[in-house]
């Protein structure tokens, strides 16, 4: 970059001279890389995430095979290709989507119960995550909404529909406990609970404002 001393003007074409006056130009600092070129990372991040898509179906492949030949009891490589999953989708819904860092950790949060569940039943169903990993993260879930509701006090009402999903989430633990799949309900009751009263409390402390929020939701006049 040049700057002329005559016209006071910054010129960024690379000429020797000022195309107002003709007068020579004097270079000044390059400041064309002051903000970092989010692309770059982007595109780097994107790499970063084939490269370990590309690893881990390889390493999975391997995995599966040596539980193959192995012959064992349990479909152990299920359970890594759940980690390895995982882990991609750490990399690509984490850190490159472009969902709000509330909505990703709440998503993520009930990516990890779903998985804890099928990990449950590949080694031989115990019920152990649906008696205390789903509820457990449910009520951490909702510890988490109401933390993020008191850090963002002027937006709170918008964590109302995320509200709602656990009200429909806790529902399930209680759903598996009436057909015999949960073998103890106590957890999944508290947090159903903890659920309904979170929305209740919002319904009724947050007044109009809340009311206002679930009619735009729900598209009511």
């Amino acid at each position: 970059m040049s700057r002329c001393r005559q016209c006071k003007v910054e010129i960024l074409d690379e000429t020797e001279r000022c195309p107002l006056c003709n007068s020579v130009l004097e270079h000044t600092i390059e400041v064309e890389n002051m903000y970092p070129d989010v692309r770059m990372v982007t595109r780097r991040l994107m790499l970063i995430s084939h490269i370990y898509l590309f690893c881990a179906l390889l390493a999975e492949a391997l995995l599966v095979y040596l539980n193959a030949v192995t012959s064992s009891e349990i479909w152990w490589c299920t359970i890594t290709g759940l980690g390895l999953l995982y882990g991609y989708m750490l990399l690509r819904y984490a850190i490159l989507g472009k969902s709000g860092y509330q909505s990703k950790a709440i998503v993520l949060v009930l990516i990890a119960v779903l998985m804890a569940v099928a990990v449950d039943f590949v080694v031989g169903y115990q019920g152990w995550s649906v008696n205390y990993v789903l509820p457990s993260g449910i009520l951490f879930i909702d510890i988490g909404i109401l933390a993020l509701m008191c850090y963002n006090r002027r937006n709170w009402q918008s964590y109302m529909m995320w509200q709602l999903l656990m009200i429909l989430c806790s529902i399930v633990p209680l759903v598996f406990s009436l057909v015999g799949i949960a073998s103890s309900p106590v957890l999944g009751l508290i947090a159903f609970a903890s659920s309904v009263f979170l929305f209740l409390g919002t319904l009724i402390i947050g007044d109009r404002k809340a009311r206002t929020e679930l009619k735009r939701r729900f598209h009511i006049r």
